[in-house]
């Protein structure tokens, strides 16, 4: 007779994942696709859990959603992938002679939903149901949503599965060591949020031992009492050694934690990443050996003290957004940091920017993915000795979404409100190309996360950060765009996101600023933030070359190509002309200029800006 959910507790298996690694798999092959290519060792995998006693295996099938299958290539096998997952279990579950039942698996998408990614919660939830109904069709018993981190993605992977199927429906966020998931939910708040969807289990797995686990298991008891849950742990932290990740917790170590696991009420224990057959008899062994379990009570190490923040007057507009708010002519200026720790050329060509009139220093970050001091150190710098105000960038790209939120706190400590929210450059075009290019969240989500959460005192996941912070956002725009309807399209969910001004892609002719605006305010109405047109100096015909024809999102026009080819020795003359012939036309559709001085040479800045007519 087969078990079911009522009955438990019941005994899931282990990872799947790190047994493919441990057969010589290696962990960037498509783990899915072996349902089709290497059906034998799945199999193997499958059988050798259900030999060891589980009462429950997961298919192959973590990463067969679309979007993951997209990245080998392999979006048009989705079903058949899927399909070949569920018949290997059921195979095996045949096989063993034991009456088991097969979960089908659902891990979490590659890419973030929105706010802190661009896919819609209508386009996670179809993806999603795209899935789960190929697994339900194919025979699964039950889906077991697994290692999710974010609370908004597994409500819509639990939509989708009560949209196409009658399946229960396991789901499992998983959680760090400060007892939060990656993204910063803590187990009542995950609780709170996901009760209302009346799941069949709610738990947690992966990322953490079993001492970690039970304490959120407990935590989780507590705040829903009678509903089934469940608790997969990693065995342990993992180590690479010797060109292998090993996992340090022993299978006699997972046994002891099985009964404490039941006594805490779990109805589904079992192991992810590192566990093995060995595991799962282990823990096998032990709730065999069960007598009545009795209630333990949640461990101390989860604290519930109240955090009272000091709180501090409300944040003044920066100088930045008042000049705007004033209706002035902002001049902007951008600085790359030394290459080195020493500040003093940086500081002396800072003060003689100062001495121009500039009202505002844009300091970039690894400019060309080049390795530079970091530029929340610069911008501190440049305020505290030179008295102007910066605007720091900060790309989203190799930050995850808690290094995001801990950078832009720290920058705030020192100071710094302004920021320019980009996606920055790859690494694969500068020092370090082999450099990780993972980001978690795109610009208008994090323009979103600060000016909707962190503005408001409080961080991504909702919890307070006590005091609110003051940033001034702003973002990247390209006018001169191929694709001027998405250009458009995207700044306006930019500007929706809380977006407080814009800083364009080096600019070389008016009519491109005027045709973007006409199309934008078509699509959306007015343009209501402000513009900082960029202006980058051409020093030379080959400098113009280069820029128009290896730079992604410049184009220059044919006449200030031919002014250039023509100005022979004097490009640097005539580049200078230029942009002061385009600053003039600035004040026309523009807010401000961005002025990008070539190579380094700030004292073009100031010959550029002797044109202008300021108070």
């Amino acid at each position: 007779m087969k078990p079911n959910l009522n009955q438990g507790p019941l005994l899931v298996d282990g990872a799947m994942g790190t047994m493919l690694y441990a057969q010589g798999f290696p962990f960037d092959r498509c783990f899915d696709n072996l349902n089709r290519t290497d059906p034998e060792t799945v199999l193997q995998v499958h059988q050798a859990y259900l030999d060891a006693g589980a009462d429950i295996i997961e298919t192959n099938t973590f990463g067969a959603n679309r979007l993951k299958l997209a990245e080998y290539g392999l979006e048009n096998e989705l079903q058949a992938i899927n399909t070949a997952g569920v018949e290997l279990a059921r195979r095996a579950v045949r096989e063993s002679g034991r009456d088991a039942l097969v979960a089908g698996a659902v891990g979490p998408l590659p890419q973030r939903m929105s706010p802190l990614g661009r896919l819609t919660a209508a386009e996670v939830q179809a993806l999603f149901a795209e899935q789960i109904a190929a697994l339900a069709k194919a025979g699964a018993d039950l889906i077991i949503l697994e290692t999710f981190s974010d609370l908004r993605e597994i409500r819509q992977a639990i939509l989708a599965a009560r949209t196409v199927c009658k399946l229960p429906v396991v789901a499992q966020m998983t959680y760090a060591e400060d007892g939060r998931t990656p993204l910063g939910f803590s187990p009542s708040e995950v609780a709170q949020e996901l009760h209302d969807l009346k799941i069949d289990v709610l738990g947690l797995n992966c990322s953490v031992g079993p001492a970690r686990a039970l304490e959120v298991l407990c935590t989780l008891a507590e705040q829903l009492p009678g509903t089934k849950l469940s608790v997969q742990p990693n065995a342990g932290w993992p180590e690479r050694i010797g060109g292998r990740v090993i996992y340090a917790a022993n299978p006699d170590y997972f046994g002891d934690y099985a009964g404490q696991f039941a006594a805490a009420g779990a109805t589904l224990i079992g192991g992810c990443c590192g566990t093995t057959p060995e595991h799962t008899a282990a823990m096998r062994a032990a709730l065999d050996g069960m007598t009545r379990p009795h209630k333990i009570s949640p461990p101390a190490a989860l604290p519930r003290t109240k955090w009272e923040p000091r709180m501090r007057p409300p944040e003044e507009p920066t100088r930045l957004a008042q000049k705007l708010a004033a209706g002035r002519f902002v001049v902007s200026v951008e600085m790359n940091p030394p290459r080195g720790f020493d500040p003093a050329n940086l500081l002396s060509a800072a003060r003689a920017l100062r001495d121009a009139d500039v009202d505002v220093i844009n300091v970039a970050d690894s400019p060309m993915a080049r390795m530079r001091m970091s530029p929340w150190a610069a911008c501190h710098l440049i305020q505290q000795d030179v008295g102007v105000e910066t605007v720091l960038h900060f790309p989203t790209r190799g930050r995850n979404i808690l290094r995001v939120q801990g950078d832009l706190l720290a920058a705030h400590a020192l100071g710094v409100r302004n920021i320019f929210v980009v996606m920055g450059d790859p690494p694969s075009i500068g020092d370090y190309p082999e450099a990780a290019a993972n980001y978690d969240v795109v610009p208008s989500g994090l323009v979103k996360v600060v000016k909707h959460q962190l503005n408001q005192g409080l961080d991504q996941a909702g919890s307070p950060i006590g005091q609110p912070t003051g940033f001034f956002a702003g973002v990247a725009l390209n006018m001169d765009a191929r694709d001027l309807e998405r250009e458009t399209r995207v700044l306006h969910r930019k500007i929706e996101a809380g977006a407080d001004f814009a800083l364009t892609q080096p600019l070389y002719d008016p009519a491109v600023a005027r045709r973007f605006i006409a199309a934008y305010q078509e699509g959306y109405g007015p343009l209501s933030i402000p513009l900082f047109v960029g202006i980058l100096p051409l020093q030379s015909t080959a400098h113009a070359e280069f820029l128009h024809n290896e730079v992604p999102g410049i184009v220059l026009p044919p006449n200030v190509r031919d002014r250039m080819r023509k100005a022979g020795t004097q490009g640097r003359h005539v580049g200078i002309k230029l942009a002061r012939e385009l600053l003039l036309t600035l004040p026309e559709f523009a807010r401000g200029v961005y002025l990008i001085p070539p190579f380094g040479r700030y004292e073009i800045a100031a010959e550029i800006l002797e044109v202008l007519d300021r108070p």
